[in-house]
């Protein structure tokens, strides 16, 4: 059976001039740069949270026998899958965007830090990328990362880390999987676009070699992890709750789809997206680090909290820093003997 995507992937739904990408860049809205108006962020509501000191994991104290993960930021999670250790999207510099001479960044700044710098992570396996996106694949933070760990890159992207020194770097395709560190690790579709910059080719455009965007199914020991990436509302993780017992952990995005819907999930879409792929738990992602121009930094949380109303020990967390441990019952409330 094919599975199609609900939301329009047409040139003309996504963002894709160079006007939207320095919009993107510059934190306002499309419309708003197209009028020449100013567009500012609604009022921020998570002053309190942004101020005061924010939760440390200690990945020190994390037992290899165990899946265990915290949110660093933005899309950034560190997961211990029973040994293995992943860091996903890793972006731990204070502003992404156009480097321009090496002397300043022309893009969004942080509105919080990372819960962790680099330096105070353990030793790192597996670094998952999940599209070309400069919040999601941060080149200054690669070039400082251990050059003996894989990355794993999606189609048509290692060009972007050529040169850096990696021994280990693996690009996938949709349906592609690999084995790395004891671990399985598959390439899924999402709903989303590719490009680093507006005019190059994507595969969102119906260019095969283009540019591509994962989202990653990683496998050990008879449990499963979806760390999605980004992506807008669709049906590529259906086949997942068809095939796989359960996801016991889904690293989902919740947050900018405020104005951009067409390229990013809301929190109300994210659960449906779970259910379909009978995920768990749910690790919120994609929220609290870069202001949206019309979306107020907790919104997201507070939208996925009423989603989940009825059942809200799925959230695995809901802070940044904070870690989150499989519980050992956990086949007992999945129905699994």
């Amino acid at each position: 059976m094919q599975i199609v995507c609900v939301t329009p992937t047409s040139t003309s739904s996504r963002g894709f001039s160079r006007r939207m990408f320095l919009a993107s860049l510059l934190g306002v809205s499309f419309p708003a740069l197209a009028a020449g108006e100013e567009r500012r962020p609604r009022q921020i509501k998570a002053s309190a949270i942004l101020t005061s000191d924010p939760v440390r994991p200690d990945p020190a104290s994390w037992m290899d026998t165990m899946l265990t993960a915290s949110w660093l930021g933005h899309s950034t999670v560190l997961l211990n899958m029973f040994g293995t250790r992943v860091l996903t999207d890793p972006v731990f510099t204070g502003q992404v965007g156009i480097n321009v001479l090496g002397m300043f960044v022309i893009g969004p700044k942080r509105v919080s830090a990372p819960a962790l710098s680099l330096g105070e992570l353990p030793a790192i396996d597996v670094v998952l990328i999940s599209h070309a996106h400069m919040d999601h694949m941060d080149l200054r933070t690669i070039e400082q990362l251990d050059r003996n760990l894989t990355l794993i890159l999606p189609a048509g992207t290692a060009d972007l880390v050529e040169g850096m020194g990696f021994a280990d770097v693996r690009e996938l395709d949709w349906g592609e999987a690999t084995e790395c560190a004891g671990m399985r690790i598959e390439a899924i579709e999402v709903n989303h676009i590719g490009w680093r910059y507006p005019w190059e080719p994507d595969r969102s455009r119906g260019f095969d070699y283009g540019r591509s965007y994962n989202a990653y199914l990683l496998s050990k020991g008879g449990r499963h992890v979806v760390f999605a990436g980004d992506t807008a509302y669709c049906e590529f993780f259906r086949p997942l709750g068809e095939r796989l017992p359960r996801v016991d952990l889904a690293i989902m995005p919740i947050g900018g789809y405020e104005p951009w819907e067409q390229n990013h999930a809301t929190p109300e879409q994210t659960v449906e997206m779970c259910n379909q792929m009978k995920a768990r738990y749910i690790l919120p992602v994609h929220w609290l680090t870069f202001a949206s121009p019309s979306e107020d930094l907790l919104e997201p949380i507070v939208r996925l909290r009423k989603a989940l109303a009825d059942e809200p020990e799925r959230i695995a967390l809901d802070a940044l820093g904070q870690t989150w441990t499989l519980p050992e019952d956990s086949s007992e409330r999945t129905g699994e003997e």
